[in-house]
């Protein structure tokens, strides 16, 4: 391999952006039935595999001549890589977008033995074949459309990234709100079996029981307020003052966390909308469940078109 100039790294960069994107793109087609605009981006790139590809060039620029050194600089950078990269995603947008965690010998879900491996191969296939075939193309074509063609390229990544970086952090703003509305929604139950405890509703009490699921904690508070509303009304004597005040607060509390739902599960944005679809797999540890629900949200509205 040469040594590059500025512009032609970034033409690499792109191009394998744009051929990682074409080959994750069709096998996630090929496998779901219908095409999947894959990848953290809108455009038809992917920054993972132009990064990969890179590292590969970069770690074995030193043991070209080697072909095992080539092979074991392969998976130790590759692998370094996708633990950064994975850590770093997870720890802005508290999302991931691959998970090892089903892999034997895996750390965390970023990285696995198997994809090591893998990645070491990938470096000799990438080196030895790929990427000659690639330079002889681009060395064939004139300095300066390349010049123009990567400056075009690079100020259309920039815009495509940033708003998908501003999309990824809306989503984990997203995520946070859902969350912390269910928690609300889960010390307004709390108090309601208390009152109901008290005023010993046996109604009231068989719907006691705990569920991890939002829609079902909502349906439980329901019928806890409209059991606690019945019971007022055949003996209002029954409930304090402070009684009625607290649930009529709590009740006020539950209707504004219902509607800051609501508004979270809107996904307004392209971007945020686009993002969910493009990545099927993605993963959330602390928020799976909130996830969950605005995956179903957006293939909701995507059958009602």
């Amino acid at each position: 391999m040469h040594q590059y100039s500025v512009i032609q790294w970034l033409f690499f960069f792109y191009f394998y952006c744009f051929f990682g994107w074409i080959f994750e793109s069709t096998y996630v087609a090929i496998k779901n039935r219908r095409f999947v605009n894959r990848g953290f981006m809108r455009g038809p790139f992917l920054p993972i595999y132009g990064s990969g590809a890179i590292m590969m060039l970069v770690v074995s620029m030193p043991f070209q001549e080697n072909i095992f050194l080539t092979y074991v600089a392969g998976c130790l950078g590759a692998t370094a890589l996708e633990l950064v990269t994975g850590m770093t995603m997870e720890a802005l947008f508290k999302v991931r977008y691959w998970d090892y965690s089903n892999q034997r010998f895996n750390y965390k879900g970023h990285i696995c033995l198997s994809s090591t491996i893998a990645w070491g191969f990938l470096t000799i296939l990438m080196t030895e074949f790929v990427h000659k075939g690639v330079e002889k193309v681009v060395f064939a074509i004139p300095a300066a459309v390349v010049t123009v063609v990567t400056i075009i390229v690079t100020e259309y990544i920039v815009v495509d990234f940033t708003l998908s970086f501003k999309a990824a952090m809306d989503l984990r703003d997203i995520l946070i709100g859902l969350e912390k509305a269910k928690e609300e929604m889960e010390r307004i139950q709390k108090r309601l079996d208390v009152i109901i405890a008290v005023v010993n509703d046996d109604r009231a009490v068989r719907k006691q029981e705990r569920s991890d699921r939002v829609d079902e904690l909502m349906d439980s508070i329901e019928e806890k307020f409209g059991a606690l509303k019945e019971r007022v009304k055949l003996n209002p004597t029954e409930f304090v003052e402070e009684v009625r005040e607290e649930i009529t607060e709590l009740r006020s509390r539950y209707s504004v966390e219902k509607e800051h739902r609501l508004q979270f599960r809107k996904l307004k944005g392209y971007y945020q909308r686009s993002q969910l679809k493009g990545n099927p797999t993605m993963y959330s540890k602390h928020f799976g469940e909130a996830l969950e629900e605005l995956k179903r949200t957006v293939n909701e509205k995507k059958r009602k078109k």
